[in-house]
C-alpha cells in the first residue's frame, strides 16, 4: 500500500472517530418537553438588519404572532445604514402595533464587526435581562418565546441556543445547503452532548445581561468580522459552562432563507469558516482541522485516480465510510428538524468535498463580501 493510500485511511480514521463521537453526543441532548408553566421571562428581542427590505415583513409578522404576552416583550431593530426602505418598513410596522414596545436605532461602527457594533448598540438600552437575537431573513415560531420562557424556569440556564433551518425550496441547490446547514446543527447538537460545546446560530441565540458583562461582552473578540456568536458562546463556556445550554425543541428551531445565488453561498460560508481561525477551544480547532483535510484529501485522491497515484478500490472505501458516518448524523439532525423523507444525493457528496475545501482554504487567505461590504482577514 502506498503513502498516499496510507495518509488517506489515517484521516478518515481520525474523522470517523470524531463523527461517531459527535453522533454519540447528539443522541445524549435529549428533547426539552413544555411543561404547564405560567410565562415569567421578560425578554429583549434584538434584530441587527441592512437592506431587509424584502425579508423584514416576514420577520416582523412573525413577531407580532407570538403566543406571549406582548407586556413581557421588548424589541429593539439596528438599522445597520441600510440604503433600502427597510427602516420605512419598521417604522410603519411599528405604528401598527403600537402596542409592542418597539426601538429603532441607526447602528454605529465602533469595531470591524457591524453585527456585534448592533448587539453592542442595543444592550446599555435593553430593559429586560434576556437577550434574544435573531436575524431579519428569519421567521420565528409562534411558541419561540413560550419554550425559552419554560426552560428558564425549568432548568436556570443564562445561555441559550437553538437551531436554525432552512425553508428550502424543493430544488438541488437549495438541497444542498440544507444538508451543509444541517450537518452543521448536527455538529452542534453533537458537541453539546459531549460537553465540548462550541458552535451556535445568532439567528437563534438568547442569553442573560449579566452572563454578557460577566465575560466582557464582546471585549477580545471584536477584530473579527463575523463570530457575534461562537466567539461569544466560547467565552461564556470557558467562564461557566454548566450555565450554556442547548434546547432541544421543535418550536424553538428558526427558519430562515437560503441563498440562490452560487457567489453569495460561497461568500457566506467563507464568512462562516473564518470564524474557525479564532477559535479558542483545542478540540474545536482539532475538529476544524480534521473535517478540511477530510474534504482536501478526497479532493486530491479524486484528482489523482486518473493518473493512477491512488487505487481506485482505496478511494471508494474512503469515500464510501465517510458517506455513511455523514449520513448517520445527518439522518439524526433531519428527524429532529424536519421530521420529513430524507436523502443524501450521491452528487451532493462528490461535490461536497471539493467546494469545502475551496471556501476552507479560501477562508485562511482571502476576504469576503457581505452586504455590500467588503472585509479583509
Amino acid at each position: 500500500m502506498g503513502i498516499i493510500s496510507i495518509v488517506l485511511l489515517v484521516i478518515l480514521l481520525v474523522y470517523v472517530l470524531l463523527i461517531i463521537q459527535l453522533i454519540f453526543g447528539f443522541n445524549k441532548v435529549k428533547s426539552f418537553h413544555v411543561t404547564d408553566l405560567a410565562p415569567k421571562t421578560a425578554f429583549t428581542i434584538v434584530i441587527p438588519f441592512r437592506n431587509e427590505a424584502k425579508n423584514l415583513p416576514k420577520l416582523l409578522e412573525s413577531i407580532s404572532n407570538l403566543n406571549y404576552p406582548h407586556k413581557m416583550i421588548e424589541i429593539i431593530l439596528v438599522d445597520d445604514f441600510s440604503t433600502d426602505n427597510s427602516e420605512r418598513i419598521c417604522i410603519q410596522w411599528r405604528m401598527k402595533y403600537e402596542h409592542l414596545d418597539t426601538t429603532l436605532l441607526e447602528n454605529l461602527h465602533l469595531s470591524y464587526s457591524p453585527k456585534k457594533d448592533a448587539i453592542g448598540r442595543a444592550m446599555p438600552i435593553a430593559k429586560h435581562d434576556w437577550i434574544v437575537t435573531t436575524d431579519a431573513d428569519c421567521i420565528v415560531n409562534k411558541n419561540w418565546l413560550l419554550t425559552l420562557d419554560n426552560y428558564i424556569q425549568t432548568n436556570n440556564p443564562e445561555m441559550i441556543v437553538g437551531a436554525v433551518m432552512y425553508r428550502a425550496k424543493n430544488n438541488w441547490f437549495h438541497h444542498f445547503q440544507q444538508l451543509d446547514l444541517m450537518s452543521l446543527q448536527g455538529v452542534t447538537i453533537g458537541s453539546f452532548g459531549i460537553g465540548k460545546p462550541f458552535m451556535c446560530n445568532g439567528a437563534n441565540f438568547a442569553y442573560t445581561k449579566n452572563i454578557f458583562s460577566k465575560i466582557g461582552g464582546f471585549g477580545g473578540i471584536s477584530d473579527k468580522a463575523s463570530g457575534d456568536d461562537v466567539f461569544l458562546l466560547q467565552k461564556a463556556v470557558n467562564t461557566n459552562k454548566e450555565k450554556v445550554h442547548y434546547l432541544k425543541n421543535n418550536d424553538v428551531i428558526v427558519k430562515t432563507k437560503p441563498e440562490n445565488d452560487l457567489y453569495k453561498l460561497f461568500m457566506q460560508r467563507v464568512r462562516w469558516a473564518g470564524k474557525s481561525t479564532g477559535y479558542k477551544s483545542s478540540y474545536a480547532r482539532f475538529l476544524a482541522v480534521i473535517v478540511l483535510l477530510m474534504n482536501l484529501s478526497l479532493t486530491f485522491a479524486f484528482c489523482l485516480l486518473p493518473f493512477a497515484f491512488l487505487n481506485w478500490k482505496v478511494f471508494l472505501i474512503v469515500f464510501l465510510t465517510k458517506y455513511v458516518v455523514d449520513y448517520i448524523l445527518l439522518y439524526k439532525s433531519n428527524a429532529y428538524l424536519r421530521k420529513g423523507k430524507f436523502f443524501v444525493p450521491i452528487a451532493s457528496s462528490v461535490i461536497y468535498p471539493f467546494f469545502s475545501s475551496l471556501v476552507g482554504i479560501y477562508s485562511l487567505f482571502g476576504s469576503f463580501k457581505w452586504k455590500g461590504r467588503i472585509f479583509r482577514k
